[in-house]
């Protein structure tokens, strides 16, 4: 199967208070906007958000239209310290101070206005032995 894109599509009850947050402190582009949704693009890595007002009678299935509960968006970035240390600057609601997991996952999590909660990861040489990556060459 091949893919030409990949979208997450999130309903939120404040579509422009997480458009707006995102585009300010993650480096997204409005792609498209109309009433009830903002589209959201990330020119370096295609990456596509879309913010879905909660209650839009065109979402299907109705049984999943309320608010994006227990997600987590997770975006892998080259520099976390300082990532971690701009978005602080900035005032970001930090939700999970940095942390590095023993498998190499160095991350912190934050949430915007309407408490969807974004993770950047980075990842780094893992510090328990078990999570060594494997030698192909071996």
């Amino acid at each position: 199967m091949e893919f030409s894109s990949f979208t997450v599509s999130l309903n939120v009850v404040d579509v422009e208070a997480s458009a707006s947050w995102t585009k300010q402190h993650l480096g997204f582009t409005e792609a498209m906007a109309a009433d009830g949704f903002v589209a959201l693009q990330h020119e370096q890595t295609g990456t596509s958000i879309v913010y879905l007002r909660v209650g839009l009678s065109t979402f299907k299935p109705a049984s999943a239209a309320g608010p994006a509960n227990g997600l987590l968006l997770a975006l892998t970035v080259d520099d976390i310290d300082a990532q971690y240390g701009r978005l602080q600057a900035e005032g970001v609601s930090i939700v999970t101070p940095i942390e590095t997991e023993p498998w190499g996952e160095r991350y912190f999590q934050m949430a915007d206005p309407n408490g969807v909660i974004y993770q950047l990861v980075q990842w780094v040489e893992p510090t328990d032995p078990q999570y060594a990556p494997v030698d192909a060459t071996a």
